[in-house]
């Protein structure tokens, strides 16, 4: 089964839920749990692959989305660490169609200006001809700065953690001097921006072990659309309510 590409286009001002945002209080990081794919693949009698196939357009409209209201850093889970206990043939297809998503898209992304990195662990499990299309679109893209496009592939907030761990040991550092700051030194991308706003598809109320130190602090946003026909509107939404939201970081504002 075959699925259009996304068009670039621009907004309607007078739609809601665009009209109804503040330009100037924009998160500078969203976060997206893109979950719902199987589940809107079995609702069309249709294989959980073919719903994987379908969360592209969502994917590409998003990151329009964030091009046209200027969020600066994107970052979106696109396979887990836990992925790998899925049945042989949907670990097999997640692998070749990342693959070929990277080389359908990186030089599209990369006109409109879009950073393209990845975050996670590059060990045995993940096929070479994957890692070399995910550092030839690292490369191509690297001087790129209107948005950063993070995507976590074979990637946990535990393994994340262990991993800055294991690199701060092995640093030689003194326990008295173990901090939030030095440990924050050795996660996978230190110098990206905490995440303002996480937002999670398919109505699960979980964070599922994505971005777990970085979140700390991150408005979240549940959504109950599968993520196959999330579209920038749906995230304007979430931005929306974000910008509705109190943030006190634990003070009390007067």
């Amino acid at each position: 089964m075959t699925f259009d590409p996304v068009p670039f286009f621009e907004p309607d001002s007078s739609d809601a839920p665009f009209s109804s945002l503040d330009l100037n209080r924009m998160p500078v990081h969203i976060g997206c749990v893109m979950d719902g794919n199987g589940r809107w693949a079995q609702k069309r009698g249709l294989p959980r692959t073919d719903g994987h196939a379908a969360g592209e357009a969502a994917l590409m409209d998003t990151i329009y989305g964030c091009l046209e209201v200027g969020v600066r850093w994107l970052t979106v889970y696109a396979f887990s660490t836990e992925n790998w206990r899925r049945p042989i043939d949907e670990v097999r297809f997640l692998m070749n169609f990342n693959e070929s998503l990277l080389l359908r898209r990186k030089d599209e992304l990369d006109q409109q200006g879009v950073r393209i990195r990845f975050s996670g662990r590059r060990d045995w499990r993940v096929p070479r001809k994957v890692l070399k299309r995910m550092d030839e679109s690292a490369i191509q893209t690297a001087k790129n700065d209107k948005l950063t496009l993070t995507i976590a592939f074979n990637y946990g907030g535990r393994a994340e953690i262990i991993d800055a761990v294991r690199s701060l040991i092995n640093s030689g550092i003194k326990a008295s001097d173990v901090n939030e700051k030095s440990i924050s030194k050795f996660l996978y991308h230190p110098e990206a921006p905490d995440p303002d706003l996480v937002v999670r598809t398919s109505g699960e109320y979980r964070i599922s072990n994505f971005l777990l130190w970085e979140i700390a602090y991150s408005e979240l946003v549940f959504t109950d659309v599968l993520w196959p026909d999330f579209r920038r509107e749906d995230l304007y939404k979430a931005i929306y309510e974000f910008q509705g939201r109190n943030r006190r970081y634990g003070k009390v504002r007067e």
